[in-house]
């Protein structure tokens, strides 16, 4: 599947930016991890990646079998999992990296639903916290999947200055499926949002100016079963401009 990313005006994705890639060669681990004192839980753990979550837990991060991490709530309703950077200072360039709206940021990730998304609510792009919830931050990008939301279609998603704007894409998520998903800012400050391969929305708003933001990936289970989520791989990129 490529990860070309087309748009109708010049945006070099690869060109002279800042560009990070993660494949998850390592498990991402609950924060903790970094600095336990046993070296078998320490050594392994993933340097640039953590996850978190009510009662999420380092073991519920598995390596898949086709590549990356799955992520597994644990079986009671409200338990979920967040794939974020470390955030700790210095630790990673994932977080130390300003991927602020005046930078072009391009975001994109390579995901695989479970065998089961029915109350699962996800959150995938680039926010302010890792809440799944739409009006909790005043500025963010992301897509969203609720199934009780917009007929379980998917939504792109984003907030200027604390004015939340919905957008219908079409695109009805189904069990055990891959989806490419991805995020441009131009440098209008203007989000474009791509689902495998294709552009599905073009905003004709600004982002408000001067805003860091961080790339999420949330899920939040609303039953009493668990639900999981792979991520194959996430990347990011930005003028390269201190």
């Amino acid at each position: 599947m490529s990860y070309t990313i087309n748009i109708t005006r010049k945006f070099d994705y690869f060109g002279d930016r800042l560009v990070l890639r993660e494949r998850f060669r390592q498990l991402p681990g609950i924060n903790a991890d970094l600095a336990s004192a046993t070296e078998a839980t320490r050594v392994p753990v993933n340097k640039d990646f953590e996850v978190l979550g009510t009662n999420m837990t380092s073991a519920l991060a598995t390596a898949a079998a086709g590549g990356g991490v799955t992520m597994t709530t644990a079986t009671a309703a409200a338990d979920g999992f967040v794939l974020l950077p470390h955030l700790d200072t210095k630790q990673t360039s994932w977080s130390g990296t300003k991927f602020n709206t005046l930078d072009q940021v391009a975001w994109r990730t390579r995901v695989k639903t479970g065998a089961s998304i029915a109350d699962l609510t996800l959150a995938l792009g680039l926010k302010l916290t890792n809440t799944t919830a739409l009006a909790t931050d005043d500025n963010q990008a992301f897509f969203r999947y609720a199934p009780a939301t917009n007929g379980g279609r998917l939504q792109f998603c984003y907030s200027i200055s604390g004015t939340d704007y919905e957008y219908d894409l079409g695109v009805a998520i189904a069990v055990s499926t891959t989806y490419e998903l991805a995020i441009a800012i131009d440098e209008n400050r203007k989000p474009f949002a791509y689902v495998n391969g294709d552009l599905l929305f073009a905003s004709s708003l600004a982002l408000t100016t001067d805003i860091d933001l961080i790339p999420y990936i949330a899920g939040l289970n609303g039953a009493a079963a668990a639900k999981s989520l792979t991520v194959r791989a996430i990347d990011i990129s930005k003028t390269d401009n201190d």
